[in-house]
């Protein structure tokens, strides 16, 4: 065994300012890893020098030599450091110099969750050990092969194990990565308010899907990391850009805006791992018809992965008010995309994930048979609302569960006609009519 691997993991935090690292010092009190501090670049390079060190996680702003400056130097110096960027800062090009240079495993901003940095941390520990594993397995397999033939039949049953542990390392590295994508999005999440934020629902809702179709691995690995960074390229845009509604945006910021899935990918494709989810990004918002961006492509052109986030993001952005600038429900966001299926969407995949949407999201009540969407015009006395109904700015006009008489519709139609607007109603159907359809 490699003498290092026998003692306990040692991480090196690094922070000009001791209220830092003495705040994290107390929060892995306790830890199964011993904890060195630096209060610069320069002097984190001199501890690393003195001793082994397996996990160093700096700042990203300090004087003298920053975070990203550092971790390219260990990287040069110990390439099998694991390397983590902590920063209260959403700096895009301190970020990318710390990928492209420093080759971080992990970017954490403040003011942090205690749990997550302690779970990332053992998570970056883990990764490194079975890198390590990896490389003494690999060792190993060198030494068998130069005498393979005189041993053949003494060591098969030893390097099918050998094998097997490997692929178990490699494929825990693969999911590592994809854990990676998830937590580096919430980057995006941080410059935007909560109630415009969609990377973590998105996420789920393609998982959801994935698992109702049965999809390989591979595709939801690919679709999970596109769902998790489909929107990195935005980072760089104004506060106001970042919330306005798509269809509200004057001539220059609309060329921004199309302009973002190449940007997303641009900022990915120098990642190996994350090619196939770059290429998925760069197409979603291609529409069935050529008419979207960022290179007209049309109908079975599209990449298969483009097209199913395409439909998870419009489903989620319409709800956020980033499409439109009315906020929709769950409900009304899914009659959206089955309206201009064959338009915007392609048709063959909106039936499933509108059924995969009512199955696993609470709030969906379109797929049950007895709630039926109508105009309202088409509204009769005795009708029950099945959910809430709300006018274009929010307020809430009718609850769920509301009994409709003849004055109450004419007083809708009137103010649906005095604002300007258009409702979808949900009522809900007499049990012997829900049976019957």
């Amino acid at each position: 065994m490699d003498e290092h691997t026998a003692t306990r993991p040692t991480v090196l935090l690094v922070d000009d300012e001791e209220s830092i690292l003495n705040s994290l010092r107390r929060l892995l009190r306790g830890q199964p890893f011993d904890v060195v501090l630096a209060g610069s670049g320069a002097q984190a390079l001199e501890i690393m020098a003195a001793q082994p060190v397996d996990l160093i996680m700096s700042d990203a702003r300090m004087p003298g030599m920053d975070g990203a400056q550092l971790l390219a130097e260990v990287h040069r110096l110990y390439p099998t450091t694991s390397r983590i960027l902590l920063t209260g800062y959403a700096d895009l090009p301190t970020i990318i110099k710390a990928i492209n240079e420093g080759q971080i495993h992990r970017y954490i901003g403040k003011p942090w969750n205690d749990d997550e940095l302690k779970l990332i941390l053992q998570q970056a520990l883990e990764h490194q050990r079975l890198e390590r594993l990896t490389r003494v397995q690999n060792d190993q397999l060198k030494v068998l092969n130069a005498t393979l033939e005189k041993r053949v039949v003494a060591r098969t049953s030893e390097l099918q194990q050998t094998a097997d542990m490997l692929d178990l390392a490699y494929e825990e590295l693969k999911r590592s990565y994809v854990t990676g994508t998830e937590v580096f999005s919430l980057l995006a999440n941080l410059r935007l308010p909560k109630n415009k934020q969609t990377n973590r629902q998105l996420i789920e809702l393609v998982r959801v899907y994935c698992a109702a179709q049965s999809m390989d691995e591979a595709a939801t690995r690919d679709l999970t990391m596109a769902a998790a960074l489909y929107n990195i390229g935005k980072l760089s845009w104004s506060d106001s850009l970042l919330v306005a509604a798509a269809d509200k945006l004057h001539s220059s910021d609309r060329e921004q805006y199309r302009g973002y899935p190449s940007q997303s990918e641009s900022l990915l494709m120098t990642l190996e791992p994350m090619k196939d989810a770059a290429r998925i990004i760069r197409h979603h918002q291609e529409r069935w018809d050529g008419s979207g961006f960022p290179d007209h492509l049309k109908g079975d052109a599209i990449p298969f992965g483009s097209r199913l986030l395409k439909l998870a993001v419009d489903f989620i952005e319409l709800q956020k008010g980033l499409i439109l600038e009315r906020q929709m429900n769950s409900d009304e966001a899914l009659l959206y995309i089955r309206k201009y299926a064959g338009r915007l969407y392609d048709p063959e995949l909106v039936e499933d994930f509108v059924q995969a949407c009512a199955a696993f999201l609470s709030d969906v009540t379109l797929g049950d048979p007895s709630v039926k969407a109508l105009t309202t015009r088409e509204l009769e006395a005795g009708m029950v609302l099945a959910r809430n109904l709300n006018a274009d700015n929010g307020m809430l006009l009718l609850n769920a569960g509301k009994v409709l008489n003849l004055p109450l519709v004419d007083k809708l139609i009137a103010f649906e006609s005095m604002e300007g607007a258009k409702y979808t109603i949900f009522i809900k159907l007499p049990e012997e009519t829900a049976n019957l359809s």
